[in-house]
């Protein structure tokens, strides 16, 4: 590899017209022999040729990082002198190429541009080239150009090609001269594996972003300019030509985003900067032009990922629901080759990243597809990215196996909209909400839910049964957060309608019995919540049997309620059989058989083994963790449980470090006021009492009865139990409830 030449130009240099090349405008260029004033010439510097190469762009900003990998992988001298810049259309490769020819000048003694988009034209461009290194005689044809330009090339160490916008890589082989010189090409096509190192050109960080925009836009602050980077998704050419806009015609950040959101298209057209030719609204639609006329089910594909989330769409859904899909995508979805080639096409007009993820496409090449449709192919296309989706269902919601499978689907299902669309995706929207509760997130799900909800209830009316479903998972969204009141009332309307509309001894029926003695549970109303609870549990062994999930559900909950009611020994009896059972039809560590042996543990606890209850405990922790992860509420129920273990024990110490820890994630994860984050306080609360630290104890248990009073009312026997802490708290500081001294 030549050494760097840090030599820079002499700065009297010439225009050489003929071969087009800007001596002013590129800052490295051909030097020449100058003539001082007594006539006689100075000896010649070596002679530097430059062609064709854009202007700098003094506004280039970022992607130091990228230009250095470059700069590392072309000086390596190995397989990768030649290195292919690809991304899609708009991201910034020929502006990288640019600032590269421009920043490493000195390193090269030649440096040529060639625009590469139209394989006819290279030849004339090589043929400039020859007739600037002197190698061909004016008028020698392509061949002879080839020949003697690589030859020359091969001969020399110090120079650079450029193929700008190359389609193939077949359309450039042929010119690539080998040798220790060096070649950039920049590509939206893949392909290059073989001829060249491959660098993806991404957008901007969002820091870049910012900085693009402030050095742009006058007065743009950093939260604004973080506002319009968001909403362009921090691709280069959308932030130039949202400055470009921005900055003469006045317009607000606020207002310009608005913009993008409602009119993508039409603004995306405005505002293009000098040093790019088509704005990126033209970049996409010509891309989507060119496929749309080269294959059909290629296109398709597009128009359906434009409707889903700007995230990986696996390819697989596609194969999978190749016999829901349009002709000719579903043809071509059912053949491996043919869709192999469907996205290799994809790719190659960069309208989609694609790898072992699937196709990744860019929020605003999805709204500019979009806004390409009319209103009817927006409906149809709408319905065949719902068809993918429900075609793709992940599985059973309640398995943690199928969450990953959940968290891809997901957020092209709330791209959808499906509370607004029709019923078609309602069903699979009702099992995302359940998905969320089951991982422990039922605060997310209940912007989904009810939205689900009142959708149904406008289209189908109170009794349908698409209505009643969607009540029955919002009740139990509400419940898991806490709102127990809130789900009670909607429960007991779902129950008296399903009752009513199904019978007493429907399955649906008995869920809604079942949620509303889970709702009664929470808000302390034990007995109520008993009777029904046995009511429900004598029907579902009745019409499922001993041994179905369900009635093992109902079992569990009556446990539960004989426990909170004192009854400790029937809630042993009951939960070793519910154990038993479902370790046997379910697995050891299915949710609901770890929720069957945590609930022994704390008949054990209450019934004075807390060595036992410890032992099970610890070991549905573990599971727990390794199943459910470590933020998930039922995992933090199992840390709070072995903590009360460890204090029946005599060791607060240990106690408290896992209640402290407990409650550091239950407020992450729940929020400060839900009952189990409550809970937690109120453990930490006799942990510290225990260990004397008596007023820490009582400022924890002040907050928590506070919170109890306010989100489970005055006479909740937590809000008692709490109550009564405090004032043993209090008595040890000797004070009274008024503060007095006692």
């Amino acid at each position: 590899m030549p050494a760097d030449d840090n030599t820079r130009p002499d700065p009297q240099v010439r225009q050489d017209a003929a071969a087009g090349r800007d001596a002013y405008t590129a800052g490295l260029y051909q030097a020449v022999v100058n003539f001082p004033p007594g006539g006689q010439p100075e000896p010649a510097v070596p002679q530097r040729v430059w062609g064709d190469v854009p202007a700098r762009n003094l506004g280039f900003t970022g992607r130091e990082e990228l230009l250095a990998a470059v700069r590392q992988a072309l000086a390596a001298a190995d397989r990768a002198v030649v290195q292919a810049l690809r991304g899609m259309g708009g991201v910034g490769k020929t502006q990288l190429a640019i600032e590269y020819a421009h920043r490493y000048a000195p390193h090269y003694d030649v440096v040529w541009w060639i625009a590469a988009e139209r394989p006819e034209l290279i030849g004339g461009q090589f043929a400039a080239l020859a007739a600037a290194l002197g190698c061909t005689q004016p008028g020698a044809d392509d061949a002879t150009v080839r020949r003697a330009v690589l030859g020359e090339l091969r001969g020399r160490e110090r120079w650079l090609l450029v193929f700008d916008n190359a389609a193939r890589s077949a359309d450039i082989t042929g010119w690539l001269p080998g040798g220790s010189g060096h070649v950039l090409v920049t590509s939206r096509a893949g392909g290059w594996d073989e001829v060249a190192g491959s660098v993806e050109v991404d957008v901007l960080s969002r820091g870049e972003s910012i900085a693009l925009l402030g050095r742009r836009v006058p007065g743009l602050d950093e939260a604004d300019a973080g506002q319009v980077a968001a909403a362009v998704g921090d691709l280069p050419l959308a932030l130039a030509q949202a400055a470009g806009y921005m900055a003469p015609a006045g317009i607000t950040p606020a207002g310009y985003v608005r913009l993008v959101e409602a009119r993508a298209a039409e603004i995306l057209d405005h505002g293009r900067p000098a040093s790019y030719p088509l704005s990126l609204a033209a970049v996409t639609q010509l891309a989507v032009d060119q496929l749309e006329a080269t294959n059909q089910a290629a296109a398709q594909t597009v128009r359906i990922c434009a409707f889903l989330a700007p995230e990986p769409v696996p390819a697989a859904w596609f194969t999978n629901a190749a016999g829901q899909l349009p002709t000719p995508l579903g043809k071509a979805a059912a053949d491996p080759l043919a869709w192999g080639r469907t996205l290799g096409l994809i790719s190659g007009q960069a309208l989609a990243r694609i790898d072992q993820q699937g196709l990744l496409m860019h929020r605003l090449t999805q709204a500019i597809v979009r806004t390409r449709l009319s209103p009817a192919q927006t409906a149809a296309v709408r319905g065949q990215a719902a068809a993918l989706l429900i075609a793709s269902h992940p599985g059973d919601q309640q398995l943690p196996s199928s969450w990953p499978g959940w968290a891809r689907l997901l957020p092209h299902l709330l791209a959808l909209d499906p509370g607004a669309s029709t019923s078609a995706l309602h069903g699979l929207a009702d099992n995302a909400a359940w998905y969320l509760i089951n991982r422990g997130m039922a605060r997310d799900a209940r912007d989904l839910a009810g939205s689900l909800y009142e959708s149904r209830l406008t289209q189908d009316g109170p009794n349908h049964q698409r209505t009643l479903d969607s009540a029955s998972t919002l009740a139990s969204v509400l419940s898991e957060t806490g709102r127990h009141s809130e789900g009670r009332d909607l429960d007991e309307d779902v129950l008296a309608r399903r009752r009513q509309v199904l019978g007493e001894d429907h399955p649906d029926t008995l869920s809604s019995a079942n949620n509303l003695a889970v709702d009664l549970t929470g808000l302390g109303e034990h007995e109520a919540a008993r009777d029904l609870d046995e009511d429900v549990l004598a029907r579902r062994r009745r019409v499922f049997g001993e041994d179905h999930p369900d009635t093992l559900s109902s079992a569990n909950n009556l446990a539960v309620d004989l426990r909170d009611l004192g009854e400790d020994e029937a809630a042993r009896d009951l939960d070793e059989d519910v154990l038993a059972r479902r370790r046997r039809v379910l697995g050891e560590d299915h949710p609901d058989t770890l929720s069957s042996a945590s609930n022994l543990a704390a008949d054990l606890r209450e019934l004075g083994d807390p060595g036992a209850a410890r032992d099970l405990d610890e070991d549905t922790l573990a599971r727990r963790r390794r199943v459910l992860g470590e933020d998930h509420p039922d995992t933090l129920s199992s840390a709070s449980n072995l903590a009360a273990d460890l204090t029946e024990l005599g060791d607060p110490g240990a106690a408290r470090d896992l209640d402290e820890d407990t409650l550091a994630r239950r407020r992450r994860v729940l929020g400060e006021d839900h009952p189990d984050t409550l809970s937690s306080a109120s453990n930490l609360a006799v942990d510290l009492s225990e260990l004397g630290e008596h007023e820490a104890a009582r400022d924890l248990n002040e907050d928590t009865l506070a919170r109890r009073r306010r989100v489970l009312g005055e006479q909740h026997p937590d809000t008692l139990r709490t109550a009564r802490n405090l004032a043993t708290d209090l008595s040890r500081l000797g004070r009274t409830p008024d503060g007095a001294a006692t």
